[in-house]
């Protein structure tokens, strides 16, 4: 990928291991990244793990928006004006599967 200002990606799973180093990768290269939470109140978490991660200050290069990969609320506003989409997110379930013998 080759940025310009301009250019925005959407990094599912913002609050993830995985996607808070691609948030932090993205920033690094000069993107605007926009990333799904199913929380707003993780923000601050998300942005003080790009601090502790290397110093990483989105400021407002970074925004976030509440999306959930089992409902369709929040998806058309977080790919809209995206040039790229990284999905790193992963659903998550309330409690652990059972497992069946026979």
């Amino acid at each position: 990928m080759s940025s310009t200002s301009t250019d925005t990606v959407l990094v599912t799973g913002g609050s993830g291991f995985l996607g808070g180093r691609v948030i932090a990768q993205a920033l690094g290269e000069g993107y605007q990244v926009r990333t799904t939470v199913r929380s707003l109140s993780r923000e601050t978490q998300v942005r003080g793990d790009l601090e502790a991660m290397g110093g990483v200050d989105a400021g407002e290069r970074l925004s976030f928006v509440k999306a959930d990969l089992t409902a369709d609320e929040g998806w058309p506003e977080a790919v809209a004006g995206c040039r790229y989409v990284l999905h790193t997110a992963s659903p998550s379930r309330a409690a652990s599967p059972t497992t069946r013998t026979t």
